[in-house]
């Protein structure tokens, strides 16, 4: 069974992005990303619940708290970023940029937490890189400025997730993982609300298309439900299976993009996503 769970993480992560990008046609991306977050905050929550490790709640110290904050801002941020680029882009596009947060991670852990980059990293940051490169290529010899700006968005996501790990790594050294993840979620939850108010967006929440509201509710619960799977895998499982399984989101994200929105990938792309593919199951041997 646990092995069910590890493809149903993956799959439920797959889907995220998709539904998410049905839901952002009309909606601001802003919008979206504070309505969904709630959605999350209370999956995250129940997981903590469901583990107990809410029981640690007064043993944190304010150093585990401030990292776990921080990390909590630069996950908002690459939250905000990457629904932005899928407003604006292709998903087939946004995805592979997003996961090559793996690459700049593994070289800022190496500067700032003393970590080996052996030969064996190396060469999953020239697949990964390679593969990000053959699928992020232009569709047509025009640009817009809207064109250009979600390989921004997309860009800034994949540098804020790889933040957000760096911090992640130092604050979760206190604190058991489930209940660090919630307590970063609730800081992405004030950050997406005050944006909301902030960019004064808030008054597109009274004329939310009701379709696309769906959708964006759809995809929190299917981030959620990855979350769940994970963890129950996890708890059932070999994690060098689960892992391995639960990257392979990237695959399930591509398939839906062709199903439902007909995003095909030429054989470039197609190469592209399979050095992505290598690489990243290098990286888990």
């Amino acid at each position: 069974m646990w092995v069910l769970y590890a493809f149903g993480s993956a799959l439920f992560a797959g889907a995220t992005a998709i539904l998410a990008k049905c839901g952002i046609k009309k909606t601001d991306s802003t919008v979206a990303t504070a309505v969904r977050t709630v959605i999350v905050v209370i999956f995250s929550w129940l997981m903590v619940f469901i583990v107990g490790s809410q029981k640690q709640l007064n043993d944190l110290t304010s150093h585990t708290l401030l990292f776990l904050i921080l990390s909590g801002l630069a996950t908002g941020l690459s939250w905000l970023c990457y629904f932005k680029a899928l407003q604006n882009g292709d998903i087939n596009k946004v995805v592979p940029i997003d996961k090559s947060s793996t690459v700049l991670t593994m070289l800022l852990a190496a500067i700032f937490l003393g970590e080996k980059l052996t030969l064996l990293k190396a060469i999953c940051i020239l697949l990964i890189g390679a593969g990000t490169l053959l699928m992020v290529q232009k569709q047509s010899q025009q640009k817009t400025a809207k064109g250009k700006a979600w390989f921004l968005y997309a860009v800034g996501s994949a540098v804020f997730a790889s933040i957000t790990a760096i911090l992640g790594k130092v604050g979760i050294t206190g604190v058991e993982s489930n209940l660090g993840t919630a307590i970063r979620t609730i800081v992405v939850l004030i950050m997406a609300w005050i944006m909301v108010f902030v960019t004064k967006k808030q008054d597109d929440l009274k004329h939310m298309d009701k379709k696309e509201l769906g959708f964006i509710c759809l995809s929190g619960i299917a981030t959620g439900a990855s979350w769940l799977c994970y963890y129950r895998a996890l708890q059932e499982g070999q994690a060098g299976i689960v892992v391995p399984i639960d990257k392979l989101s990237i695959v399930v994200t591509v398939l839906f993009a062709w199903l439902i929105f007909k995003e095909k990938l030429n054989k470039r792309s197609f190469l592209g996503l399979v050095l992505i593919v290598a690489g990243t199951m290098l990286l888990l041997v």
